[in-house]
């Protein structure tokens, strides 16, 4: 942004009025030579929205990829093939039990391959909404300032509203945002409750709270614990094989 603030000036667009009102004075740039804006502005497009969507693109295709498609580790494949070296080499279990066990691992696995998947549908959102929203005045600026679309029209307030539409839009990517992140995201939707809410200190409803809370990481802490015990007994397994 720095070429410019050196080049923008103000003119007024009725020079012949005696009176210097500020209502017909406007800043513009006022180059040396014709070719100077051209290769200023082109560039600008390149470096602030062809090369950041690009990047994005490729970024955001690769972590959609491996979001979505890949294989996580502690997968259903694997998860079997595991399972069933524990139940060849370990002792014995319940039929019950083992039922249990493993469909706690199942539900486990298909709650974090939701999560995975939701962050993979708002990274696309994000990348959509942000192409679309500085799309306009980046086409807009080329047309006006490269190729010289607008220097004999005629209807020029149709020019200014759609110029300062464009304007609002890039605004507008950066409030969108956090309403994506909001429909789309249900820690960030939870974190958000937890950072603006009113915090009525009752002793009596403070304490169940961190029960569950208690309870619930409890029972993440043993369903890991459950998981890495089968590493375990694999391993063990693989060596004793």
């Amino acid at each position: 942004m720095i070429p410019q603030a050196i080049v923008m000036e103000s003119s007024s667009l009725l020079p012949s009025l005696t009176n210097k009102t500020s209502l017909f004075t406007v800043c513009d740039e006022h180059w040396e030579a014709e070719i100077y804006p051209k290769v200023y502005h082109s560039c600008f497009f390149i470096v602030t929205y062809f090369a950041p969507l690009c990047l994005m693109v490729l970024a955001y295709i690769q972590i959609f990829h491996k979001l979505w498609c890949q294989q996580i580790p502690g997968s259903t494949s694997v998860l079997q093939r595991k399972w069933k070296t524990m139940q060849c080499s370990a002792a014995p279990a319940g039929p019950g039990e083992s039922v249990r066990v493993k469909t706690s691992t199942v539900c486990a696995e298909i709650k974090q391959i939701r999560a995975r998947r939701k962050t993979a549908r708002m990274l696309i959102v994000v990348l959509f909404v942000f192409a679309l929203c500085y799309l306009p005045i980046s086409v807009l600026n080329v047309m006006k300032r490269v190729f010289g679309t607008f220097k004999n029209t005629s209807d020029r307030q149709t020019v200014y509203a759609w110029f300062t539409f464009s304007h609002w839009l890039i605004y507008a990517n950066s409030a969108l945002n956090p309403i994506i992140y909001n429909f789309l995201s249900g820690k960030f939707r939870e974190e958000f409750k937890a950072a603006f809410s009113c915090h009525c200190h009752v002793p009596g409803q403070e304490r169940p709270k961190r029960i569950s809370a208690r309870m619930s990481t409890d029972s993440r802490k043993s369903l890991s614990t459950h998981v890495h015990n089968m590493d375990n007994v694999s391993h063990i397994s693989d060596q004793m094989v």
